[in-house]
This record gives structure tokens, sequence and C-alpha cells, in this order.
């Protein structure tokens, strides 16, 4: 007879884990499976730890609105546990007069998204904080920061596992069948098992698209298309001249070539977007000449091939290239009419710093 259960979630990195812990909190008896042999082993190790300030989304969007309530709360978490959160703040810097004009255009976005702290600087203002840098102008965001994500994760699991949830390792998802009566999961794997839960959250990331046509009863039509961005970045041999992340302002295609900083002051340089078809996370180190004529625009004395391949994330997307950015999706019952089932898909960037607030979201949904 099969296992039942209150709450299965599919997908053991920072998103899965704090809905996973979050569902546990709430007093559901709770299993999260994951495929592999550790948390966090995707998307959430292979990011620049950047805790987002939300100035960028679109008004309204789950993205400015989870980002500026998740910011906050991944602070506070983190603050209350004694994991490594550096609030050392952001530049985003214009090199040109025009740019400048454009600066004005993102303090009113920040405003509407909620939030109010950015700083208009001088180039002598900003100059006389990083002596490296060229600049006309630029805006301070004093909320950004830096957080150890992996630190991060193992709070979520301690709190998840003391709340009394089971984590199940190299327990792939071999399928699901919808019934009214609850979601029946078979797991392949060394953790074979098959158990009925009357709630089952997919945040698989990468995968989510794929896991969620596993599912027997669930719409097709309602299952996204999945697409793979591909963002290589480039470490400098050393510390960083600068003491704080610096972006330049954003570029139709994306924020540029940004410089953020690890938490041990190494400077890296990206992304060098590709979009794939394929999983892949190899880092071609002839890519990096890009990289030079940009960065100079804002550091000029960036050494001479002091760029080395550092590492790539891969993000989920929901249309290709040439489509606008599109905003997060958490897909409940209201759309695919299957109780009991959220179906989380596009959580990419600022996915870590949303992740609590996601939690909470889902946490009302269900």
């Amino acid at each position: 007879m099969t296992e039942r259960i209150d709450c299965v979630v599919i997908g053991a990195g920072v998103v899965g884990l704090a809905i996973a812990r979050r569902m546990a909190q709430r007093g559901l008896e709770t299993i999260l499976i994951e495929g592999e042999n550790a948390i966090g082993t995707g998307t959430s190790s292979r990011n620049s730890e950047v805790i987002h300030a939300g100035i960028y989304y679109p008004k309204g969007s789950l993205k400015a609105r989870f980002c500026v309530e998740g910011k906050k709360m991944l602070y506070r978490f983190c603050n209350e546990r004694g994991i490594v959160a550096n609030n050392c703040g952001k530049f985003i810097v214009a090199t040109t007069d025009a740019q400048a004009e454009t600066l004005k255009g993102i303090v009113a976005k920040a405003r509407a998204n909620g939030v109010d702290d950015l700083q208009w600087m001088t180039a002598a203002e900003a100059q006389a904080k990083e002596p490296a840098l060229f600049c006309v102008a630029a805006l301070n965001s004093p909320s950004t920061g830096i957080v150890d994500s992996h630190g991060f994760m193992l709070g979520l699991q301690g709190d998840f596992e003391e709340a009394g949830g089971m984590l199940a390792f190299n327990s792939p998802l071999a399928g699901a069948v919808c019934r009214d009566d609850g979601i029946t999961i078979a797991t392949g794997g060394e953790g074979e098992m098959e158990l009925t839960a009357g709630i089952v959250i997919n945040s698989a990331g990468l995968f989510a698209q794929d896991l969620a046509r596993k599912f027997d009863g669930l719409p097709r039509e309602t299952i996204p298309p999945t697409y793979y961005c591909k963002g290589n970045y480039y470490s400098l041999a050393g510390r960083s001249p600068f003491s704080r992340l610096i972006y330049p302002v954003p570029e139709a295609a994306g924020l540029g070539v940004h410089l953020t900083i690890d938490l041990g002051g190494q400077a890296r340089f990206g992304p060098d977007v590709e979009w794939i078809d394929h999983i892949d996370y190899t880092v071609d180190p002839k890519r990096s000449e890009l990289f030079y004529a940009e960065i100079r625009k804002y550091w000029p004395g960036v050494p001479d091939s002091g760029l080395q391949p550092g590492y790539c994330g891969i993000r989920p997307k929901l249309g290709p290239a040439s489509a606008p950015a599109a905003d997060f999706v958490v897909q409940g019952p209201e759309v695919h009419g299957v109780k009991g089932l959220v179906n989380l898909y596009g959580i990419e960037s600022p996915g870590l710093t949303s992740s609590m607030a996601i939690a909470e979201y889902v946490n009302e949904l269900v």
C-alpha cells in the first residue's frame, strides 16, 4: 500500500529548501526529494551569490516583489544564524553623459518597486570611495550585498530537519499520477519509493518542465517551453581593487559586463552570454577577450590578460533570446486544474535573493 504524506517538494536547491522549510514549519509532514547526492548542486551552486536590491525588475512583477521582500528576509535569517552576508553595496556607473540621464530612470524604477535607498553620486564622490573607478556619475545601492550561499542553504536545511522534515537524496522523480485524492509519485535511484501526497511542489529549476511532463493528468499545454541561457564568468587573480560591486548602466540585452566580488575579495566579471541547447558547464578561456574593452570603460586599469575562467551558470528561461525577459511563474491549481500541485518555472535570478519570499507565496497558495 502506498504511504501517504502531507507534502512532497521536488528539488533541493535554494528555493526548494526554502519552500520545504516553510511547509515543515507550518506543521506538514514533508519530504524533500533530490536526484543528486547533495543540496544545491545545480543553479544554486553556480551563481554570483549577490543579494540583489530589486532595482531593475518591472513594477508589479513577481521578481520585483519577491526580491525586495526576500532581501530583507535573507539578511535577517543570516544575521540571526551567523551566516556570512556582506552588505557591501553596489555602484551603478555611468561612463557617458547619456548614461547619466539613464541613471535617473533607474532611480524612478527602483522607487516604484519599493527600493528607496539609492543615492546619487558625482564622479568625485564615487571615485573618493573607489579610486580605481572611472565614471561621470553613479548610483549607490547600499542594500546590495553578497552571501555565503552554501551556508544559507545549510541553514535552511537545518531548520527544515529541525521541524521534522525528511530529505531523500539520490531520489530522482520517475513518474507521478494526479488523482482526486492526492498525487502519487514514484522515485528511482537509491531512494526508490512510492507515496501519495496532498501537496506536491515542483521546484526542480532547470528541469522543472521535464519533471512536469512526468505528471500523468497535468495538461501539457500548461507547461511552458524551456530555454537555457549560459553566463560565463571570469576571475581576476588577487584581491579586487574595488570594495563593492560595480555595474555599468544596463544595456538592452542585459546588465552588461559587471564586476562582482566573492567573500574572499576576488573580482569576477561577467556574464558572457550564450544560448545553448544542452547543459554544458565548460568555460572557454578565449571568450574573456570580449570583456576587456567593456571593463575599461569603468576600470581603465584592468591588466592585459588578467582574466581567467571562473565559473558559468545556466538560467532556465521561458522564452528565446529575442523575447523580453519573462517573470517568475508560480503555477497552481487555478491554472492547470490539478489539486495540490504547484509548479515553479523560470526561477532564475534573483532566485537566491527571493527564495524565502517565494516560499511564503507558495505557502499562501497551497
